[in-house]
């Protein structure tokens, strides 16, 4: 305790960034910036979506975005602040956004940098209305090109690649967890004095998982593999894992939980639909990078996704995620059963 009455282990996120700089020999200090940015950006959506319900923001706009999904007002306000934050300042060649068709280029009048960023800017915005958690899920990447305006070829990297990837979930309180390779922390914001805290240094999935999640629902259209596999969980896990079932359905919160309790989230492919549900770049692949970080396995359920590479802004693919034991199961059923 220092001789002014405050904890010497108060961290807020600016300094741990710095501090992480200094380790990195060459650092120029791009990254750390950007990652302040993206910091920023998410105290101003949380500023928005703990006072939803009072504000004219709340609600679909009338429009569809490209995935065919009603769009939030709320989505558009949490894009155009991500959008706005990091256009000019030299540090990206490009940004893409789940909202956004195409690639985003840096307006003409800015400087191009050496990084691309990638984001969900509202995960499970369509849970707006209902008071759950939604969150800011963020990919960074180096770009592959040497000069110039960014190409999709810089946007198109697999997971293996990432520089350092995130969210930033809004719930009862809102955490920024991210990762730039060297493990997970989380920092909750302090909404009296407008900082984010760390208050969860070196997330690592707990080796006795508590929770499974999965949508039920579409029980009836999973693969027999993966229907073997659900029923080995629900039995069980023959004696190995004793887990409850929990399942919210916004991808973050779900993945959160995981996070700090251990345990396995899936969301497999459908027999009477030509590809998955969630996002590659936008969803899977930062939330599967925290998890590995974490000490974790994520899976296609037949083969590492680390390893996948993209071929479309909008690819979505399966995906299981969480203890390493838990997902390699599901890729045993699913090679068993499925032929895979």
């Amino acid at each position: 305790m220092s001789t002014l009455g405050f904890d010497d282990k108060i961290v807020t996120i600016e300094r741990h960034i710095q501090e992480q700089q200094k380790q990195i020999p060459h650092a120029t200090g791009t990254l750390t910036g950007l990652l302040q940015d993206i910091a920023l950006a998410g105290k101003m959506i949380a500023s928005r979506t703990t006072r939803a319900g009072l504000v004219d923001i709340i609600g679909a706009t009338g429009e569809t975005n490209v995935q065919g999904e009603k769009v939030q007002k709320l989505d558009i306000y949490a894009h155009e602040t991500l959008f706005r934050l990091n256009d000019h300042t030299g540090r990206l060649c490009a940004m893409g956004s789940e909202e956004a068709e195409e690639l985003i280029p840096i307006p003409e009048q800015f400087e191009n940098g050496d990084y691309v960023l990638l984001f969900d800017p509202l995960d499970g915005s369509s849970n707006i209305n209902y008071n759950v958690s939604v969150g800011t899920i963020f990919t960074i990447f180096r770009r592959v090109t040497p000069s110039g305006p960014g190409e999709l070829e810089d946007a198109l990297q697999p997971m293996r690649r990432i520089v350092a990837a995130g969210y930033i979930v809004y719930g009862s309180s809102t955490m920024m967890v991210y990762s730039c390779g060297n493990g997970v922390d989380g920092f909750t914001l302090d909404p009296q004095v407008g900082e984010f805290l760390l208050s969860h240094p070196n997330i690592r999935l707990p080796e006795k998982p508590k929770y499974w999640s999965g949508n039920m629902s579409y029980y009836p259209k999973w693969t027999k593999g993966v229907k073997a596999y659900c029923d080995w969980l629900i039995n069980g896990c023959d004696g190995k894992h004793k887990m409850s079932m929990r399942y919210i359905g916004s991808m973050i919160a779900d993945v959160h939980r995981l996070l700090l309790s251990g345990g396995i989230f899936f969301y497999p492919n459908e027999t009477d639909r030509a590809e998955a549900k969630l996002r590659l770049l936008y969803e899977t692949m930062p939330m599967g990078f925290l998890i590995e970080q974490a000490g974790g396995y994520v899976s296609t359920g037949t083969e590492p996704l680390r390893n996948i590479q993209p071929t479309d802004l909008h690819q979505r693919m399966a995906v299981y995620m969480g203890n390493r034991d838990l997902v390699e199961k599901a890729e045993e059923f699913i090679t068993e059963y499925d032929g895979a």
